[in-house]
This record gives structure tokens, sequence and C-alpha cells, in this order.
């Protein structure tokens, strides 16, 4: 069987309501962050549950990332894409009305687990439409730029919306955007589904591999306020390494497995993911940080503290036509190992932050670094993590990828917001002023984050070194071994 075909210039307008649906859900991340403190006021958050407002998007966002990718290959991508955006647009109707603390952070949660029905059907359906190579590398270059500047502009637009408008609009802002995605996407984006084939479920582990992720953001991200080596902390990890233990024995012996671990057999999927978690582990925590000591320690607001990360939003886009033109010519690893080490060396740099600081000789060097390091590790992780992959296992290879820098994002902001609040302890028990002290707890937090960064660039080295393994059954549009039909695009 053959893949129809849809002609150019209907791809590249189905690709572009696809990428406004992909950055609808990342800027979502992290536009509540500068309104935070309004919204506190507003609803009467207590100290502890303001948190919550970004927890809870973050877990069911990275909690059913995989699932959401392997139900949209069993169940139709454009239908499953529609099904995440309904539930996305509904919760942030539902968000921007709350009266309530609890009511909120429930709608986030609710928004998290849209976003994470969408985000991989979104990705697996520019997959299907894009032919493997040149033409697929720019649609992955373009989704990689877009995905690397979305927590910037979260950022500034949270900004924009609490200060001028009010902090209601950052959630509604998604409404309209999301409606017109919506009613688009029957008429111009194209179904991708498995023609012909059986559909199996696996729903033992479909439970075990979503209750894991769920349970391990979720102590992660709690881990700073409660201790990482409290009890509850250590249980918890426990049963979630427990459950994914429980799962990759399911997925072993289950006849039609969630996920098939044959996947990782490509080194072009095992090196992404690997990669993919240092990079959500080193960049969102840089950005978590970077804003914290602009704020708290040079005095921004929270509008120019988002303004400020332009520097790096705008490198990465400009840089991004010659990053996936590099991964091309060349080939994904070298690119990856680049944009790692531009990362790790930007984030090095910004580790000499001083107590009194001006924005252009201290932030701005770093903060150029690193955008031109997102650009070209954003985009090379993207293209390497699908490469190869047979068309029916799309949605699971773009859950997978997704999941992998989700989860780096939880680890590697836990991390550093221990390191910084541990330090700082240390150094206002040791006499030092609370600027001195808030300062030197965040200059080691960066220096976890240039180190989990710098990591990869061996990470790279080793995985791609390793014997190419026989393409995968059904990969480059071919019959399956088992008998399966690839995705049809119609």
């Amino acid at each position: 069987m053959t893949t129809e075909s849809v002609p150019q210039v209907h791809r590249w307008r189905a690709f572009a309501v696809l990428a406004v649906s992909f950055f609808m859900t990342i800027i979502d991340l992290a536009i509540v962050n500068t309104a935070l403190p309004t919204i506190g006021r507003a609803l009467h958050f207590s100290e502890s549950n303001l948190q919550w407002v970004v927890t809870a998007y973050a877990i069911t966002f990275g909690g059913f990332l995989l699932l959401g990718g392997r139900a949209a290959d069993l169940l139709g991508r454009r239908r499953i894409l529609m099904l995440g955006l309904a539930v996305f647009t509904a919760a942030s109707l539902a968000a921007g009305l709350a009266r309530s603390d609890g009511f909120l952070i429930a709608m986030r949660g609710l928004q998290g687990f849209g976003a994470a029905v969408v985000l991989p059907a979104a990705l697996s359906i520019v997959m299907n439409m894009f032919t493997e190579g040149a033409e697929r590398n720019k649609a992955l270059g373009l989704w990689g730029a877009i995905g690397a500047a979305g927590a910037t502009v979260g950022l500034i637009t949270g900004g924009l919306l609490t200060r001028y408008v009010g902090w209601e609009y950052i959630f509604f802002l998604n409404v309209p955007i999301g409606t017109a995605a919506l009613l688009l996407t029957p008429r111009i984006v194209p179904e991708s589904r498995l023609a012909g084939v059986r559909r199996r479920f696996d729903p033992l582990g479909a439970v075990t591999v979503t209750g894991a992720l769920l349970l391990l953001v979720y102590t992660i991200s709690n881990a700073p306020q409660v201790g990482w080596g409290s009890a509850r902390t250590v249980t918890l990890l426990v049963v979630s390494a427990a459950l994914l233990v429980s799962f990759l024995a399911i997925e072993a012996r289950a006849a039609a497995p969630l996920m098939p671990l044959r996947i990782f057999r490509l080194p072009g999927v095992a090196v992404a993911n690997a990669v993919g978690l240092l990079l959500g582990g080193s960049f969102f925590a840089f950005i978590f940080i970077g804003t914290l000591y602009m704020q708290q320690v040079l005095g921004y607001s929270a509008l120019k503290a988002g303004i400020a990360w332009l520097a790096a939003s705008v490198t990465s886009v400009a840089l991004a036509g010659l990053a996936q033109k590099l991964v091309t010519r060349i080939s994904a690893g070298p690119v990856m190992a680049l944009g790692m080490a531009l990362i790790g060396g930007g984030i090095v740099w910004a580790t000499h932050i001083p107590v009194q600081g001006q924005y252009w000789s201290v932030l701005a060097g770093p903060f150029f670094v690193v955008g031109a390091g997102t650009a070209f590790a954003f985009i090379p992780v993207s293209i390497a993590g699908l490469a190869g992959v047979a068309d029916r296992e799309a949605g699971l290879a773009s859950g997978l990828l997704n999941t992998s820098q989700q989860l780096g994002g939880a680890i590697g902001v836990a991390l550093a917001s221990t390191v910084a609040a541990t330090h700082f302890s240390t150094l206002l028990g040791a006499g030092e002023p609370a600027r001195v002290a808030l300062t030197g707890g965040f200059s080691w937090a960066l220096w976890v984050c240039g180190a989990i960064a710098l990591l990869a660039v061996p990470v790279t080295a080793v995985l791609f070194r390793r014997p190419p393994a026989p393409v995968l059954p059904g990969a480059e549009n071919a019959l399956g071994g088992s008998g399966d039909r690839v995705a049809q695009v119609r």
C-alpha cells in the first residue's frame, strides 16, 4: 500500500494549524508564572497552595503524554487532536472564570491533560505529512523553534496580560485560538490513521505507566518543599519506580504493548530521548532560576523579566533555519552536541551573576548563547526522535519525546530549587545579607543547570556510536512484519 499524497500547499496550511495548537499548549507551561502573585491575591491562595497553579498543569501534562500519543496512533490522530483541543479550550475558559483556588487548580490539571492529548497527536500528524529527509527536517525545524521560544514567549505574554488587562485573560486568550483551531482542523488537517489494523489496547500498561509518570512528576515537583530525604518523598519515589518496572515487564510480554520496547533499538530515538531529558532539565531550570534572580535580586517587574528573555527567543528563532539545514547536511548528532554545549556554556557563564548587575553586562551574553543553543538542540532532538520510526508508531514516539523533555524539566527545576534554597539558608545563617544569600544560592543552582546540559555532549557521542539497529517493521512506509498497514494520510 502507498501513502496518499497531499498537495504541499495543503500540508503547510495544516502545519500552521498544528503549530498554533502546539504553541498554545507550550506557552501555558510558563504563562502563569508572572501572574502568580496577582492570582494569589485575587483568589486568596495560601502560600503553599499557590505553586499548584503551575504544578497541576505540569503533572497531568507530563503524566498523560505517552498515553495520549498511543491513543492517537490507535484511534485516529485528527480525532484525538480535536478531543484534546476541545478539552484544553473548555478548561481554559473555566480557569479564567474561576473564583476559588481549588477550582482553578482543577482546571489547570484539566488543561494539562488536554495539552498532553494535543501535542503528540499534532506532532505525529506533522511526521506523517512530510517525507523523511529535507522536507520533514524543514517542518520539524520550525516545530523545534516554536518549542524553544514557547516558554519565554509565555513569560512575556503573561506579564503583559496581567499588567494591562487582568490575570483572567492569560486563560481567556486560549479560547478564541483553541476554538479557531478546532473549527479549522477538520477542514484543513488531513486524517492520519491506521488503515486495516485491528485496534488492540494494553490497559494494564496504560494504567501502570500513567500512574508512574503522574506520581513521579508530583513527587519531584514537591520534593523541594517537603524534603528529598523525607519519608513521603522516598516512599513515593519507590512506588513510582515499582510502577515503572512493572510497566516494562508488562510491555515485554504484551501482545499489543502500549510502548513496544524495540523502539529504543533505533539510535535516533534513544539519543533524542536521553538528550531531551537533559535539555529539559537544564533549559527549563535555567529559565526558572534566571527569572527568580531578575525579580528577587535585581528588582525586575514580572513584565521586565519576561521581556529580558527576548534575547534568547529571538536568537533561537533566527538560527532555526540554519540548524535544520545542518541536520540535513551533516546529521542530528553533532548539531545536538553543539546545541547542548552552547546551552551549558551559556549557563556556566551566567554563574558569575553579581548582587548589583546590569542586564547588558551580566545577562545578555549568556541569554544570546543559550538562545543559540536551544536552536541547535531542540531541532535535532525533534528530528532524531522521529527518524526511522514506523508510521503506525508516530504518536508513541512523539509522546515519548515530549515526556522526556517535560520529565527532565520537572527534575531540573526541583534540583535547582533545592540547591538554591539550601545554599541560601547556609549563607543567611552565616550572617550574609538576604540579597547576597539569594545570589549565592542562584549561582550554585546555575552550576547544576550547566552541568546537566554539558552531560548531554558525552551522552550524544556514546549513544550515536552504537551500531545501527535494523529499521523497525513498518518504517519508511513499508509493510510491517506483522502484516499491519502503515498510517494513511488522506
